[in-house]
């Protein structure tokens, strides 16, 4: 059996379609995989200690207030092209329930009310900062971000690598 994939340039739902069939058909016995438990319990650590770094920075302040405030962020429609059906898979291997619809037209696919729905992010939406915040927060602080960011995205980087690894010796793809 062939596991037949989308591809980058792909709209968010079919990328979204593909990974829901893929956490389906594959999910129960991924979660099975010791390496993968392992390495989707480091990236979830990895990532709520980034998450807090953020909000202890004052990064997630200076972000609801330029979306809820000045009109925008850099969570705009589109961002979420970004995003593979792998990285998806990871979402819900993580238990994160992906969105049916966009919330709002003019923001990423992923943004909700209280910022992203993902756990798992693309490495753009882990460590892009705006000139906005790198000027307002200590450059010592951010670095103390920069590191916390660097362990989820090896992590992230792992994990992707490793799935794809697995579900192709599984499916001869």
């Amino acid at each position: 059996m062939t596991l037949k994939q989308t591809s980058l340039s792909s709209p968010i739902e079919e990328k979204i379609a593909w990974a829901r069939h893929c956490y389906q058909k594959f999910g129960d016995d991924l979660l099975k995989e010791k390496r993968l438990i392992d390495l989707l319990a480091h990236l979830k650590a990895a990532a709520v200690a980034s998450r807090r770094e953020m909000a202890l920075t004052g990064i997630v302040e200076i972000c609801r207030r330029c979306e809820q405030e000045e009109g925008g962020s850099c969570c705009g429609a589109g961002l979420e092209n970004r995003y593979d059906g792998w990285l998806l898979l990871i979402n819900l291997l993580l238990g994160v329930r992906l969105p049916k619809t966009r919330l709002q037209t003019d923001s990423c696919f992923f943004l909700g009310k209280s910022g992203c729905l993902l756990m798992a992010r693309h490495v753009i939406c882990i460590n892009y900062l705006c000139r906005k915040a790198t000027d307002l927060i200590d450059p010592h602080t951010i670095m103390k971000l920069r590191e916390k960011e660097g362990e989820e995205v090896n992590t992230l980087f792992m994990l992707h690598e490793t799935i794809k690894t697995v579900l192709r010796q599984w499916t001869n793809a």
